[in-house]
């Protein structure tokens, strides 16, 4: 047998790109799957996902390759502001080292339902290293400022039971052209 024939897919390089496109409500159980396989992550419930590729599908993402999701960005703009809030990013092993979660992002800001955002925002726990390295390498792709500051406390917002959540603010280009170049 040719060896090329002997040798598993994991180990050959990958040459595709994962198709980025809006979830839809069937898409569920597949998130919730993913995230579930995307430790540390907090898990919400299948529903929660359900409703957020359904309700939300215009500032959410899916990644697929081969047919299954293996990447995901929830998201909304926040009521009343002029802000993109990243919910939660999650990126199947099968996929890690491709640079799918600044792709997604640059996906989200790019599109017209988010034309309004001047921020784009996100909280993250300081020991979180994976989210930090993405946040900072996003926002110096598109040469937005980032700040952050303590925003839901551990005693205060989560009675002890995790860590405090650092609010994240990056400013985005008003150019859309300017975020069209950084993509």
């Amino acid at each position: 047998m040719p060896k090329d024939m002997m040798t598993p897919d994991t180990d050959r390089p990958r040459t595709r790109a994962p198709r980025l496109r809006k979830p839809d409500a069937t898409d569920g159980a597949a998130i919730w799957d993913l995230v579930r396989a995307c430790k540390p992550l907090d898990e919400n419930s299948m529903y929660a996902n359900l409703i957020q590729a359904d309700h939300f599908r215009d500032t959410c993402v899916v990644a697929e390759l081969d047919g299954e999701i293996v990447g995901w960005i929830s998201g909304h703009m926040i009521p009343n502001k002029d802000a993109f809030f990243v919910w939660q990013v999650a990126v199947s092993a099968k996929a890690r080292g491709l640079g799918l979660g600044k792709t997604m992002l640059f996906e989200l800001i790019g599109r017209d339902e988010l034309s309004g955002a001047k921020a784009l925002k996100t909280t993250i726990t300081e020991d979180n290293d994976a989210s930090w390295g993405l946040f900072r390498s996003f926002a110096r792709a598109i040469g937005g400022e980032l700040t952050d500051e303590p925003h839901y406390v551990k005693e205060t917002h989560f009675d002890g039971a995790h860590d405090t959540e650092h609010m994240v603010t990056i400013s985005l280009p008003a150019d859309e052209a300017a975020l069209k170049s950084a993509a």
